[in-house]
Parts: structure tokens; sequence; C-alpha cells
């Protein structure tokens, strides 16, 4: 399992002109779900998301957590994140999980982290989505378990 995060002063995803999700600071994660995911990973990814200390304390280090730092999250699922892009001109997406089995675990990952207190915004599984945000620092980190 796969979360690219980007530290975020503002985020929103529209779906067919709709705004579905929307923060004013926190993480904007974007969610890959690969073939042999399962609950084990998906809720210690979840774990190391909501833990990851990159916003900054009083001393100007990256040291807070998203939760210490009173963010909320934005989950987009994307599956390219799982895409092999090793070779050739042309992404494969075989590592990818099947789209039932990648939603379930899309919505787990999104309830974990719910459920260890934060809020969380989310997009619309396996929709044409339009995502902004304002990239703050930039700061920005490939998570995988």
């Amino acid at each position: 399992m796969i979360a690219l995060i980007q530290r975020v002063s503002h985020a929103n995803v529209d779906v067919a002109g709709k705004t579905v999700g929307q923060i004013e600071g926190g993480l904007l994660v974007l969610l890959g779900v690969e073939k042999g995911d399962d609950e084990k990973k998906c809720k210690r990814l979840a774990q190391r998301v909501l833990a990851y200390r990159i916003f900054a304390d009083s001393d100007d280090k990256m040291n807070l957590n998203v939760q210490q730092a009173g963010g909320s999250l934005l989950v987009i699922s994307q599956f390219t994140l799982a895409a092999e892009t090793k070779k050739g001109n042309r992404p494969g997406f075989s590592n990818g999980a099947e789209p039932a089995e990648a939603n379930r675990l899309y919505q787990l990952f999104n309830k974990n982290c719910s459920d260890m207190g934060i809020k969380v915004e989310t997009g619309e599984f396996a929709a044409d989505m339009q995502v902004s945000s304002t990239n703050d620092g930039p700061v920005t980190f490939w998570l995988q378990v």
C-alpha cells in the first residue's frame, strides 16, 4: 500500500463540477492499493500517515504530526501509484489491486484514520476527479508498507 502525502495549506477535489471534499490545512493523501495489500497493511499505513512528523513546531523544525498541527486529511484513491514504470514508455498496471478490493481498502484506510480521531475528507473512488492543492513547503513524501 502506498501513500503519497503532501503537506497542504488548502486542497479540494471536484467530481462533475461539484466539490466533494475539501480541507483548509493538513495532508493531501494520494492512496494506491497494490495486489497483496490487506487490512494489516492498511492499518499500518494509516498509523504512519498520522504519525509522520512533517509540520513545523515553534522552533520551525518538522516535529509535529498532522493531528498535533490541527490539520485534516483529504484522501484520494490513485491507482496510478501502483504503476510499473521501470522500463518502457507506457505504465503497466498489473501490480494494482482489483477495483473491488482497492475500494474496500481505500474505505478502510479512511475509517482507520477517522477512528484515530482525525477529520477525513475524500474523493470518489474510480471517478474522474479534479484535485487542486497548495503544497505547503513544498513538502511531499512517499510512504509504503
